[in-house]
C-alpha cells in the first residue's frame, strides 16, 4: 500500500518534524475534544485521543488508498495530566509545579489505513531545574508557552529549563520519529532517504 498520507493534527511542531523528513502529506484537523476523563492517564488519555482523531478523520475521506496519523500529546506530574496553560497564571502555576521535579512527558500514535489501526505510546522523563517566578513570568511572555501541553516547549527556549532528559527528545516535542517511521513503514508509507533506527534527530539520552 502506498497511498497519500493524512496527517489528523493540528500542531505546527508534528507538521514540521514530518516535512523535514521529507514525507508528502496532507492535514486535515478533527477537531475532537480533549478534555481527560475523570481518573485517565496521561498513558490513557493520549492513546484514546490519537485514536479518536485518526478514526474521526478516516471516516470523512472516500479513498481506502490513504493513511491517516494522529497523535497526542500530554505531560504528566503526580498522577495529574498537565495539559496547555488556560492563562497566564495557570501557565506559571504549571511551571512552578515543574520546577526542580521530574515529569513524564507522554504521546499517544495511532495510524488507520488499509481497514486497520495501530498504536503506540512512548515516555520521555524530563527533570526541570529550580525555576524562580521572574524566569516563569518571563517566559510565558515569550508567548512561547501558550498552546504546549505543561506549559513549555523543548525545541525553543524552554529547553533552557530541562536538567535532564531520559527518553525521545521528539517524543516531547510532540512526535517520537524513530517509533512513528516505523509505524509508517508497517503501512507502506514511503519514507525517503530515512533508517528509522539511525535516525541522528531522534538520539536516545540518558543523563541520569
Amino acid at each position: 500500500m502506498t497511498g497519500r498520507l493524512i496527517l489528523a493534527s493540528g500542531s505546527p511542531r508534528r507538521r514540521q518534524l514530518l516535512a523535514e523528513l521529507g514525507l508528502e502529506f496532507d492535514v486535515r484537523v478533527s477537531g475532537i475534544n480533549e478534555t481527560p476523563l475523570p481518573n485517565e492517564s496521561a498513558k490513557s488519555h493520549t492513546l484514546r485521543l490519537a485514536s479518536e482523531k485518526a478514526a474521526s478523520v478516516a471516516s470523512s475521506l472516500h479513498d481506502s488508498a490513504k493513511v491517516v496519523l494522529a497523535a497526542d500529546t500530554s505531560v504528566e506530574l503526580d498522577g495529574n495530566i498537565l495539559g496547555k496553560p488556560e492563562s497566564k497564571e495557570h501557565g506559571l502555576e504549571m511551571l512552578m509545579r515543574l520546577s526542580g521535579r521530574r515529569h513524564l512527558v507522554v504521546t499517544g500514535v495511532a495510524l488507520i489505513g488499509d481497514g486497520r489501526m495501530r498504536t503506540l505510546s512512548v515516555e520521555t522523563r524530563v527533570e526541570f531545574r529550580a525555576l524562580t517566578r521572574d524566569e516563569a513570568a518571563w517566559y510565558w511572555n515569550t508567548g512561547e508557552p501558550l498552546d504546549k501541553a505543561g506549559g513549555y516547549g523543548l525545541q525553543g527556549i524552554g529547553a533552557t529549563f530541562v536538567k535532564t532528559l531520559s527518553g525521545s527528545y521528539s517524543n516531547v516535542v510532540g512526535l517520537p520519529l524513530i517509533e512513528t517511521l516505523d509505524l509508517l513503514r508497517g503501512f507502506g508509507v514511503p519514507c525517503p532517504g530515512m533508517n528509522a533506527k539511525e535516525f541522528a534527530t531522534d538520539v536516545r539520552q540518558s543523563n541520569g
